[in-house]
């Protein structure tokens, strides 16, 4: 797909997936800031139907839905007279997902955000990619959708966004490797002792960014920065010998990309998701934000570390499961997305959730599911098997540190 430039007589189309989370508030913020260079279709949101109905408004949006349809009657309500349509449930999400726009957000938090964005790539059309399981469920169908319909994957994570700018420097078989730096997280300089004993109030203190409850847990056990190598892996179609993590606690630099002659080509930005969301709105084009701009001089100095695989054994995990291939990816986010839940309940302790998802991969080995998914519906059924394999796994009763 050949993406033109900005018409300023033909305003940009746009659907939010994802539109009341701390990505989609972001592409809110950038939106309102040049209002008249976009349209906005439609708007999607899991439960807050308070947020979503004040998004619509604000945009102006033909339509808003609603994942969970018990909130949709106080979504028409609060959108009653205004000439928005409503809808609300899973096969509403993806139907708005398949309106012909120019540019679509994928930041629908989890497994539950795979069949909507498919659903837009499939359409063909931009889309800013920001749904990490769409890759790392189903990454290999994800991306032949995705050829096959023309559609044009943007990735709005900060680390692969600079990674794609830091690749149009070189050509693909002059890349030797692919470099994410993590923050490390709030666990950083912890002792595996102290990490053992964290509780959810530890875990949710992220010392950079502010994110989701859930990606903020998967930052401090650093199971994040392996799923990020899992979908860096299918973005730029790299082997597992080709990427590496480097722990960076400024987070200035997002990633790096060194090349066959030795030079070294790195992504620099503030910590402010707008940055990379703004490169991705824009393309092919910069937009002008009001992001403040990165100050050097004040940041003083920048620092790099190797990661402590002993105490952060999920991103060891991780890249065991990129190695392997086949389900394991999509089992490892399965029943991560358990373990987290569990831990933020107070039902398992921090060092469960790795070994509660070392736990699922060897059952869900053991019967056969393994196999690489044929397609994101084999995907969703891999997904909700190894979600079944994990919740029969909790210990009861529950184990956590007092």
């Amino acid at each position: 797909m050949v993406t033109t430039a900005y018409d300023k007589s033909n305003p940009r189309s746009v659907t939010l997936l994802g539109a009341t989370g701390s990505i989609g508030r972001s592409t809110v913020d950038l939106l309102l800031q040049d209002p008249d260079r976009y349209t906005v279709e439609a708007v999607a949101s899991g439960n807050d139907a308070k947020a979503l109905a004040e998004v619509a408004k604000t945009l102006k949006a033909k339509i808003a839905v609603v994942s969970n349809p018990s909130s949709y009657n106080e979504l028409k309500e609060l959108l009653a007279d205004s000439g928005i349509e409503t809808a609300a449930g899973e096969e509403a999400m993806c139907e708005a997902a398949t309106r012909k726009v120019d540019w679509t957000l994928g930041a629908i938090a989890g497994a539950a955000g795979l069949r909507p964005t498919i659903a837009a790539v499939r359409r063909g059309g931009m889309i800013g990619l920001a749904n990490k399981e769409c890759l790392v469920c189903a990454g290999e169908a994800f991306m032949r959708d995705a050829r096959e319909a023309g559609a044009e994957i943007l990735p709005v994570d900060s680390e692969h966004n600079a990674i794609a700018q830091a690749l149009m420097s070189g050509k693909a078989h002059e890349v030797s490797k692919i470099i994410l730096t993590a923050s490390g997280g709030p666990f950083r300089t912890w002792t595996r002792e102290q990490i053992a004993a964290a509780k959810p109030e530890h875990a949710l203190k992220h010392p950079t960014w502010t994110m989701g409850r859930k990606v903020t847990i998967d930052s401090a056990s650093l199971m994040n920065k392996g799923l990020e190598l899992i979908e860096a892996h299918h973005l730029f179609n790299v082997g597992s010998d080709q990427l590496d993590v480097l722990v960076h606690p400024q987070s200035v630099v997002h990633g790096l990309v060194s090349f066959s002659d030795g030079s070294v080509v790195a992504g620099l930005a503030p910590a402010d998701m707008r940055v990379p969301i703004a490169h991705c709105l824009g393309w092919p084009d910069r937009l002008v934000t009001n992001v403040t701009p990165l100050d050097l001089a004040k940041v003083g100095s920048l620092t790099f570390e190797p990661v402590d695989h002993a105490r952060f054994p999920a991103l060891k995990l991780a890249l065991a499961a990129l190695d392997e291939g086949g389900g394991i990816p999509t089992i490892l986010n399965a029943a991560n997305e358990i373990a987290v839940a569990a831990f933020l309940d107070h039902k398992l302790d921090f060092p469960g959730i790795p070994h509660l998802v070392e736990t699922v991969i060897g059952k869900a080995k053991g019967k056969g599911l393994a196999r690489t998914p044929q397609s994101v519906e084999d995907a969703l059924n891999l997904d909700r098997e190894a979600r079944r394999l994990a919740v029969e796994e909790l210990p009861t009763p529950p184990v956590f540190a007092a």
